[in-house]
């Protein structure tokens, strides 16, 4: 007798009625649905159980004995119904040799390489996820970097104001302030003492030393 050959990434469908089965990709878990076929078996017994319903008696002991013949001939013919879908969707799947996963041909076989993407990414695709994730990193810098530029802009004008050394008033410009009329020379120190010397002074007030 010849052996089914089977995977574990499939799911059973079949009814009484007929039969139908799932295969799933290991990587991505997309896959394909085999047609339904319809059961004889499944069929008779159905017929034969709606005829008990009606009639009874004799025909309700037939059909207790129709659903064990049901039983065994439903399995062979599921049986049958399974080897040809696997042989319907294996050109749509490939196995990997490297980690034995059944992967799908449209999207997770990588067919210059004989392997599945896990074991062999695409090269070209990588490279382009690498391009954009370094383009998002590059402009989170930037704006991060704008970000701090403009909040140290904010500060420095908030903390640097030119005031009047007299009156504190806000000036603009010019050599007198425009509320107090003090001018606004730099303060300067002598040289030789560090004594502070007054605006217009031409020596130090305090050790004579030419300014």
């Amino acid at each position: 007798m010849e052996l089914i050959k089977f995977v574990r990434n499939y799911n059973d469908e079949s009814t009484e009625m007929g039969f139908q089965f799932e295969f799933l990709c290991d990587r991505c878990g997309t896959g394909y649905r085999t047609p339904f076929v319809a059961s004889a078996t499944g069929i008779a017994s159905e017929a034969l159980d709606v005829a008990s319903g009606l009639l009874g008696g004799v025909f309700g002991r037939a059909a207790s004995v129709g659903d064990r013949v049901h039983s065994a001939a439903w399995e062979r013919e599921q049986d049958k119904a399974f080897s040809r879908a696997v042989e319907q969707v294996k050109p749509n799947f490939r196995q990997c040799p490297r980690c034995n996963s059944w992967v799908c041909v449209e999207r997770c076989w990588n067919e210059t390489r004989g392997l599945c993407k896990d074991c062999a990414p695409d090269l070209a695709v990588e490279m382009s996820a690498m391009q954009a994730e370094a383009a998002i990193t590059a402009a989170r810098e930037v704006a991060h970097a704008a970000a701090s530029e403009q909040v140290a802009a904010e500060a420095f004008d908030g903390v640097i104001k030119a005031v009047c050394p007299k009156c504190g008033a806000p000036v603009s410009g010019g050599k007198f302030c425009a509320e107090c009329g003090a001018p606004l020379t730099a303060v300067k120190f002598c040289t030789e003492c560090g004594s502070e010397i007054p605006v217009g002074s031409k020596f130090c007030p305090e050790c004579g030393k030419p300014q």
